[in-house]
């Protein structure tokens, strides 16, 4: 079985106390990323997409299988990454070699007629496998989560590390980018806006009802009548299935996950140089509201998560719509813990 997404990593300046250090990009000489399930639906778009990126030196390229040609096809590619490939279990460990980021969208896609819940239990594997060893390999590391249903999958990733005496919640991150890409999207089609500037933030968790686009809180600011409230809000809330339907059996959202997989990381390789008011949706541990984890806008540093934005002011409507995703969220994150117990 292939991983259909990666696993990013990213070398960072360690300080000779690693319980203090800083993860900062603007003293070291090398950037190196890591995708892991560089093979699949997602890692290869993926792959191709940070190869290009001018913040990147090293791309080391990690799958079970097919790696070689994968690595051989983009390291033809005229940019500055230098692309390496690393195969099987027994070079998992330096795939992860000094990694400060890892992103892990590795698992099946979705088929027509799936929920991201009936990917559970083989991607909960995958997950579980894959945290165990940057847990291991790299415990200090910036960890991003795609595999779906990431309302459980983060959870998986956040008791492994808590298992293994690692576990800092402020570099474990659910990437929801996808939705915030989508909502942009319909948005500024819908609006005839400039889509470049336009800025929706979308809250709660990344599967079906736990999607909440806050349309209130549109940028510039927009007004919406009710009905396109209510259909801006089901569709955003079910794009994925959407791209599936369409697929007709031949995938799930691979392009537009990896063009939001890699906006996430370079949103998080500028905050690890230094740069000011870098802000991302993501699904991180929260006391926003009572769910363990929550989806929100999220300001990035060089340590990760500075700080969380919080929700904002909300209307009537996604206040409703924020108290009927709750049950839902709360059942998927229990879930993802209650995997990690049992297994």
């Amino acid at each position: 079985m292939m991983f259909r997404g990666s696993q990013i990593c990213l070398f960072a300046f360690r300080s000779a106390k690693q319980t203090t250090r800083k993860l900062s990009l603007s003293n070291q000489n090398n950037t190196k990323v890591a995708v892991l399930g560089a093979a699949g639906g997602i890692g290869q778009p993926l792959s191709l997409l940070l190869k290009m990126s001018p913040l990147i030196d090293q791309l080391s390229l990690y799958d079970i299988v097919n790696t070689p040609g994968v690595a051989a096809d983009l390291s033809h590619i005229e940019s500055k990454a230098h692309v390496t490939h690393h195969q099987g279990t027994e070079q998992i460990k330096e795939a992860l070699k000094d990694c400060d980021i890892v992103s892990i969208p590795a698992g099946l896609p979705r088929k027509p007629g799936m929920t991201r819940d009936d990917l559970f239990n083989t991607n909960a594997n995958i997950v579980k496998t894959l945290a165990e060893a940057c847990a291991k390999y790299c415990p200090n590391a910036i960890l991003t989560i795609i595999s779906n249903p990431v309302n459980s999958t983060l959870p998986i990733a956040s008791e492994v590390f808590k298992a293994a005496g690692v576990y800092d919640p402020n570099r474990l991150f659910g990437v929801t980018t996808l939705d915030i890409v989508r909502a942009n999207t319909f948005v500024a089609e819908l609006k005839d806006l400039d889509i470049s500037k336009v800025k929706v933030p979308v809250v709660g968790g990344h599967s079906g009802i736990t999607i909440l686009p806050l349309l209130s809180q549109t940028q510039p600011k927009t007004s919406f009548t009710q009905t396109e409230i209510e259909q801006l809000t089901d569709r955003i809330q079910n794009a994925g299935t959407e791209v599936v339907n369409a697929k007709a059996g031949a995938g799930s959202a691979t392009l537009s996950m990896a063009y939001a997989g890699a906006r996430f990381v370079f949103s998080m390789l500028k905050a690890l140089r230094g740069d000011s008011g870098i802000v991302e949706c993501g699904f991180v541990s929260s006391d926003v509201t009572e769910a363990k984890y929550f989806s929100t806008p999220l300001e990035l540093g060089t340590n990760g998560l500075v700080k969380n934005l919080g929700l904002g002011d909300l209307s009537d409507y996604e206040q409703q719509k924020l108290s009927e995703l709750m049950p839902e969220l709360q059942k998927n994150i229990k879930k993802g813990e209650d995997f990690v117990a049992n297994n």
